[in-house]
Order: C-alpha cells, then structure tokens, then sequence
C-alpha cells in the first residue's frame, strides 16, 4: 500500500529514533525543510540531550513514544527521520503497531539505521516508504533536498531513477527492498527479517571494514535472505576499505546468485543521493544503470 503524496500546508513530523541529533545541521536543515511550504513539528528526541546511554537520544521508551505519538497524530502526513546512528531496533517491541495500522497510511522517510525502521512499517504495516537522505547530515545538499521534495509531492517526477555501472550485467523486475546491510542482517532472526525473494535488493553501509562486510553478506546468504533474489543495487561503501577489495567481495559473494547487479549508483553515505521508494515495483537495467518505477512511490 503506497501513502499519499504531500501537499502544501501538511505537517511534517522530524523524530529522532536512533542517535543524538547534531544542533548545528538540524538548525541549519529546518528552515529548508519549512521552504517545502510544510508545517514542521519537531519531535522531543530531536533536541534532546544524548541519552543512556550516550549514542542514544534518548530511551528506548522516549523514542518509541516519539515514533508513535507522531504517527498517530492525524494531522502528520509524513514521518521524517532527523539522523541515523542506532538504536532503532531497541524500541520497535515497544512501539504498538495494531494501533498505528488503525492510523491509516502515511509517509516515513530515513535511510542508514532507519532501515530496521522501514522494515517495520512494510511488515506491520504493509507500506511502502522512502529510503531518503536526512536532515541532520553534512549529505543533506541541494540535489538530495531537492530529490527529497519531489519524492514527496511530485513522485511522477522520480520515476526513472540512473546511476552506477554493471557488476552483472542483464535486467530484472521485482519489489525493491533493502538497505542498509548491517540492519539488514542484525535483523536476521527477528519479525521484521523479510526475506528477498522477488525482489530487487538495494545494499550499501559505512565504516565497516571489508571483513565486516564478507561475514554480514554471508549471515545473510547462509540464512536463506537471498533466496529468490531478482537483482541487486549497490549503493556506497564510504569509509570500507579499498574500493578495490569491496568490491571483489561484492562480487564473489553476490556474484554467483547469477542475477544482474549494478554498482556505485550513488545512494547512502554519500552525497547527492536520490530518495529511492522500498516495497514499489521497479525494472532493473544493469547495462543502462536505471532503476524505473511502475508507479509513483506515493499516490
């Protein structure tokens, strides 16, 4: 199910369900955010001091609260991370999700640990959502603001989205799914896992070193996760390790999944990157470098 698309004069909700929000890039990211012509409610998380511990914004239950309370609030339209970091999967035991199914559909938007996020909205919820760039970042510049808003209130204008080379070249079809690959292994186990079959995969991390890297794409095939894959999107690999060596282990593990992957198409810890919707059709062509949507992410 896709939520609606924004419009001027919605409300916009910044939480903070993972890490502690830098003060200087959120100050400077509101009054962008208030230029889309939205009201703007800022979460208590958001400009909170660190929590307990300190790479928290607070406890689990204050951001558990946090998500929540915005979410049920009729008024919100779209639930906008401020920042990753971790912690968003300490609290989504404590978030009641038969009551925000009763909410009604709308939008979360947040990439990096929001991903244990976005899975829980597409398994509790049945949403689609955007894998974004967020406020709070030094990778917050005008193409992903810009990408960002038209995601939002003019999809139609993101329908074909091009980046990247092929690792495996050919074209493949499914649900795009994924995101970052350390949640998406941490989430092994848990409600929220999915799986990636019929799917299109986007995957990409940061700071992790090349051996990281191997043992979470291993966790992950070894669990069956893979399993039915139709193609896969790599994203960045900032602060990795040789971009050599990444990408030998991409290839090496991933590879003999035999379906067409395309590498560095330019999402996740890096600059200028697109908003990309999870849980919507898309075509992938590994030759031309396109990920194209059948339809708008929002309706």
């Amino acid at each position: 199910m896709r939520p609606p698309r924004l419009r001027a004069g919605d409300t916009v909700a910044l939480v903070a369900p993972a890490g502690p929000v830098p003060a200087d890039l959120l100050e400077k990211a509101i009054p962008v955010l208030r230029g889309w012509g939205v009201e703007l409610r800022i979460g208590p998380c958001v400009r909170a001091e660190p929590g307990s511990p300190p790479y928290l914004s607070g406890s689990d239950a204050t951001r558990a609260a946090e998500f929540t309370d915005a979410w049920l609030d009729p008024g919100v339209r779209c639930v906008l991370a401020a920042r990753g970091g971790y912690g968003v999967q300490r609290m989504l035991d404590l978030v009641d999700w038969a009551a925000l199914r009763e909410a009604g559909p709308k939008v979360l938007a947040g990439s990096s640990d929001i991903t244990a996020l976005h899975r829980a909205v597409n398994v509790h919820l049945g949403l689609s959502s955007l894998f974004s760039p967020m406020p709070a970042s030094v990778l917050f510049d005008d193409f992903a603001v810009e990408h960002l808003r038209r995601s939002l209130f003019d999809p139609e204008r993101n329908l074909v989205v091009r980046g990247g080379s092929a690792l495996v070249p050919g074209r493949a079809s499914g649900t795009l799914t994924g995101g970052n690959l350390s949640l998406l292994a941490a989430g092994i186990g848990t409600p929220e896992q999915g799986s990636a079959r019929d799917a299109v995969v986007l995957l990409e991390d940061v700071t992790e070193s090349v051996y990281r890297l191997d043992r979470m794409l291993t966790q992950l095939l070894r669990s069956g996760w893979f399993d039915g894959v139709r193609g896969i999107v790599l994203g960045s690999w900032a602060a990795c390790g040789s971009a050599v060596d990444v990408r030998a282990l991409l290839l090496e593990r991933l590879g003999p999944l035999g379906v067409p992957m395309v590498e560095e198409f330019g999402f996740g810890h890096v600059a200028s990157s697109p908003t990309l919707p999870l849980g919507v059709p898309v075509a992938l062509d590994a030759d031309l470098g396109t990920l194209t949507f059948d339809s708008p992410a929002l309706t």
